[in-house]
């Protein structure tokens, strides 16, 4: 079994009540919301990663005003395509809180969302949603001092949970 680990930086941007989020979707054409963000190139900043990401999701300009955590999780991947061990995935998710500065809400051209919105925070959880963004405005919320939600187990079942 192969071992992935990917690194990935979102934003908690909450604006008059609303959440800034991003819809996601999957391989298999299913779509939910998530937080801005993404995964980190190589040799590229966490701060930087949040940022460029925020803007190429939702079109807006962000800074990041917080550290509000980190979100480590492990799940086991079938190989695609092929018979075999498949992956080990790990993902760390580094959640921040972010403002928006400025730019024009539009959704990504050619990316892995398709569409960029504010939500009422009371409308989220009808939603459909991956778990990061319970997990994001729990960190936001709460404010953690290990920066971990309370009761959070490291293993999630969904690889984008």
């Amino acid at each position: 079994m192969s071992q992935e680990l990917r690194v990935a930086a979102y934003a908690v941007c909450v604006r008059d009540g609303q959440i800034l989020l991003a819809r996601w979707v999957a391989r298999d054409g299913a779509k939910r919301w998530t937080l801005p963000g993404g995964g980190m190139d190589h040799g590229e900043d966490p701060l930087d990663t949040v940022v460029r990401e925020v803007a190429e999701e939702t079109g807006y300009e962000a800074e990041v005003t917080a550290l509000l955590g980190l979100d480590s999780m492990r799940v086991r991947r079938p190989r695609r395509g092929r018979v075999g061990a498949g992956s080990d995935f790990h993902s760390l998710r580094i959640v921040y809180e972010g403002r928006i500065t400025g730019g024009e809400l539009r959704p990504e051209a050619d990316g892995s969302t398709d569409l960029a919105a504010w939500h009422p925070l009371d409308a989220v959880p009808g939603l459909e949603r991956v778990g990061l963004v319970d997990i994001g405005l729990g960190l936001w919320r709460d404010r953690p001092a290990v920066g971990r939600v309370d009761g959070h187990h490291p293993k999630h079942p969904s690889v984008n949970g």
